[in-house]
């Protein structure tokens, strides 16, 4: 593989206005910190196999906004029905990208299923995406990302570089209240039951 994942995230990222930005648990959190941290990007530190189920509720919730979510490849194999779920739903609004290294990078480097044949792909074909391709050299997916009906996916195949660590906020509570600010202005503020 000659694609190297901080250097795809940041192109992603490049240019992004306000674009909303999900990213999976561990290195592609890491990889969106590393482009440049931003109010408007969601790094999950707990929920292995949700980030694109989490980028399908903000784009159901955000019908005239584009999201991204950017996961790793082990992240999406752990949340694999969400692929059938987000086909179901079709927004229209959503993209996710998966960083394929082919390998579970938070423990230990082992190869993933789809160092053995497994095209996601073409699971997210199946499930409904309508569009769908695995891409192992550099395109530009600013079109696809921020303009083409979804949902989309995209299975990038990157290096398995081993690189350090650049860690967003750590709290939780602080990634849910700046990101919602970002999003909503003034009315952050307000709880539900208050409005």
């Amino acid at each position: 593989m000659t694609l190297r994942r901080r250097e795809v995230v940041k192109d992603l990222l490049k240019d992004r206005k306000g674009l909303l930005v999900v990213a999976g648990l561990g290195s592609t959190a890491w990889d969106i910190t590393a482009a440049g941290d931003h109010d408007l990007s969601f790094p999950l530190w707990g929920a292995m196999g949700q980030a694109a189920m989490i980028g399908l509720g903000l784009a159901l919730a955000q019908p005239k906004r584009r999201v991204l979510v950017i996961t790793g490849d082990g992240e999406m194999l752990m949340g694999l029905g969400a692929l059938a779920t987000v086909g179901v739903q079709q927004p229209k609004n959503l993209t996710v990208v998966v960083i394929d290294n082919e390998r579970y990078g938070e423990t230990g480097m082992q190869e993933t299923h789809t160092a053995h044949g497994v095209d996601m792909a073409s699971v997210a074909k199946a499930c409904g995406f309508r569009n769908s391709e695995v891409l192992r050299k550099k395109k530009n997916l600013k079109k696809l990302i921020h303009e083409t009906a979804g949902p989309n996916f995209v299975q990038i195949k990157v290096a398995a570089d081993k690189l350090p660590l650049v860690l967003p906020p750590k709290s939780g509570v602080v990634l849910k209240a700046r990101f919602r600010r970002a999003l909503l202005g003034k009315s952050a503020d307000v709880l539900p039951e208050e409005s």
